[in-house]
């Protein structure tokens, strides 16, 4: 552009091109922020990364430990063992009874106190701490009190049948009886949780729409039915998922309470994966245990997912 003699031109700025230094500090914002997950990151490798590769090659081998010169590779033989093994498939029965047993039941029992636990009550907030008491306490300390409970010599509760005219019951030492004993057990001990979970549900539903059905004449089945339910799906969901996932590695209240029996009744997959690794030293044959019951939760929880997504629902997967 021309410009006439002793006509202004405008100012404008040299653009100089930033130095190393600008260009390190016009990027510190991120920086700080990977520094800041930089111990988690490296937490995540070292104690996950490197244990599920570590043990993925080990259900590859027979190594029996301690020295890891001993562990010939034996490629898929202790897959194929598992196949035949009749304590582990009877360990995975007993894992997806109790799945079947106490996550349904859990929720359910968990969203009936909630929906109490939701009402404006005197003192439901002592109530509320209470019943999410169990969840932080120690799954020995509460085995120790159910043995006691459950004990048929001196238990309470066998004095409470008895007091109503029914014969007792040797709840752990009955085949029939200890696997819904350890179910009702673990349904006492994660009902807070649950509990908890639901409430956050609950209080997240509009109260308008309670008062819109109210007016509109419907009774409180009809407005829970309608509209509590389906608006509960993400928290049901989610419920779900965490519930089976969990309900399938249970293993403290079986180590403590019943060590897998009687006669097996209660031998989980998790306790027999114990066994055959830190009772039996088969480090190999354990692993490969472990990525099986892997494989099952996976397909469990994609199939879950698969289900809601049918259903026009939305996930967080």
């Amino acid at each position: 552009m021309a410009y006439a003699r002793g006509e202004p031109r405008p100012f404008t700025a040299v653009q100089k091109k930033p130095n190393f230094w600008q260009r390190f500090w016009s990027r510190s914002n991120e920086r700080v922020g990977y520094l800041f997950i930089l111990p988690s990151f490296i937490h995540l490798i070292v104690f996950l990364v490197i244990p599920l590769g570590f043990s993925l090659y080990l259900s590859f081998t027979d190594w029996r430990g301690p020295n890891f010169q001993n562990a010939p590779f034996i490629g898929a033989e202790n897959y194929q063992f598992l196949l035949g093994d009749r304590r582990f498939w009877n360990a995975m029965k007993n894992s997806i009874y109790f799945t079947l047993l106490s996550v349904p039941l859990g929720m359910v029992i968990s969203l009936l106190v909630a929906l109490v636990m939701n009402q404006n009550l005197k003192g439901v907030y002592i109530f509320r701490t209470l019943f999410f008491m169990p969840v932080i306490s120690s799954w020995v300390a509460v085995s120790v009190v159910w043995i006691t409970l459950l004990d048929p010599q001196v238990g309470i509760l066998n004095y409470v049948l008895e007091g109503l005219g029914l014969p007792p019951a040797n709840w752990l030492g009955d085949p029939l009886t200890a696997m819904p004993a350890v179910v009702m057990i673990s349904i006492w001990k994660g009902l807070g949780f649950n509990m908890v979970i639901w409430l956050a549900g609950l209080q997240a539903i509009p109260q308008e729409l309670h008062e819109a059905a109210a007016i509109d004449g419907a009774s409180r089945w009809q407005a829970f039915r309608r509209i509590t339910i389906p608006l509960l799906s993400p928290t049901t969901f989610f419920l779900a998922i965490t519930g089976v996932i969990g309900a399938l590695q249970v293993f403290s209240s079986v180590y403590v309470i019943t060590k897998g029996g009687p006669r097996g009744s209660t031998d989980v997959v998790v306790f027999r994966i114990y066994q055959r690794a830190f009772e039996e030293f088969e480090f190999g044959l354990a692993s490969s245990q472990a990525w099986v019951l892997f494989a099952v939760i996976f397909s469990l929880t994609v199939v879950q997912v698969w289900y809601r997504r049918r259903q026009g629902e939305e996930t967080m997967f």
